[in-house]
C-alpha cells in the first residue's frame, strides 16, 4: 500500500472526526448536545435538542463529510500510482468512506464521543451508489413519516440498502455487496439501545421540523446519565 493511500485514509478519518453537532451546538447555542436528549453527537439529536435551525446545517455537514471522504480517491489518481495497480478503484473509495464514518463515530476532536454515523453513511453511499442510496433514503422518509421514529427508519433503510444493491440493481462488485452488508450491520450495532426501546415501546418520537423542547423537560424524558 502506498504512502499516499495511507495518508488519505488518515485524512478521511480526520474529515469524519469534525464534530458538526458538537461545534454548532457549543459555538452558536452554548450547548453540548451530548449532554441532552439521546446523548449522541449527531443530526437527529441536534434537531431534538436545538431545533431545525441547528439540525439542518449539522445534517448537511455530516452528509458532506461522507461524500468528501469517498472522493479523496481523486487525489490518489492525481498524485499516486493508479489505484487499480494497488487497490481496485471501488475498494479504495469504500475504504476512504469507512474511515470517514469511523471518524464520525469516534471523533478525535470530541473525545471520541460522536454520533451513530447515519448522515455520514448517507453521504458515503450517495457517492458510491446513488441509486441504491436514494431508494434507501425514500424508504427512511416513508418510515419516519408513518412512525415518527428516526431510529426505526434508519434501521430499516440500512438493512434494505444491501438488498437494493444485490437484488434490485444486481451489482456484481463483491466489495460493494460486502460494504453494504457492513453498513447494515453497523447501523444495527449502533442502534442497540434504540431497538430495545422500540421493543418496549419506550422509544421517543422525533418531529424533525417541530420546535425543540425545553432542555429540562427533554432531559427528564431522556436522561443521558
Amino acid at each position: 500500500m502506498s504512502i499516499t493511500i495511507i495518508a488519505l485514509l488518515f485524512v478521511a478519518y480526520i474529515i469524519g472526526s469534525v464534530p458538526s453537532a458538537v461545534w454548532v451546538g457549543k459555538v452558536f447555542y452554548g450547548v453540548d448536545v451530548r449532554e441532552h436528549g439521546s446523548g449522541n453527537a449527531g443530526a437527529t439529536n441536534t434537531f431534538r435538542v436545538l431545533g431545525k435551525k441547528a439540525g439542518i446545517p449539522v445534517l448537511l455537514l455530516d452528509i458532506t463529510k461522507g461524500t468528501i471522504a469517498v472522493n479523496l480517491v481523486w487525489f490518489q489518481t492525481q498524485y499516486g500510482p493508479f489505484p487499480a495497480e494497488i487497490v481496485p478503484y471501488t475498494n479504495l473509495k469504500l475504504a476512504f468512506g469507512f474511515c470517514g464514518v469511523v471518524g464520525h463515530i469516534f471523533p478525535v476532536f470530541a473525545g471520541f464521543r460522536g454520533g451513530k454515523g447515519i448522515a455520514t453513511l448517507l453521504g458515503i453511499v450517495l457517492a458510491v451508489h446513488p441509486q441504491a442510496a436514494l431508494c434507501s433514503l425514500v424508504l427512511f422518509i416513508l418510515v419516519l413519516i408513518v412512525t415518527k421514529y428516526v431510529s426505526l427508519g434508519s434501521i430499516i433503510a440500512g438493512v434494505a440498502f444491501p438488498l437494493f444493491i444485490a437484488l434490485v440493481f444486481k451489482t456484481e462488485v463483491l466489495s460493494l455487496i460486502m460494504f453494504s452488508s457492513i453498513v447494515a450491520f453497523l447501523i444495527i450495532l449502533t442502534h442497540q439501545k434504540n431497538i430495545l426501546r422500540l421493543l418496549h415501546n419506550k422509544e421517543n418520537k422525533t418531529y424533525l421540523l417541530g420546535k425543540p423542547k425545553d432542555l429540562d423537560e427533554l432531559d427528564k424524558e431522556n436522561p443521558v446519565h
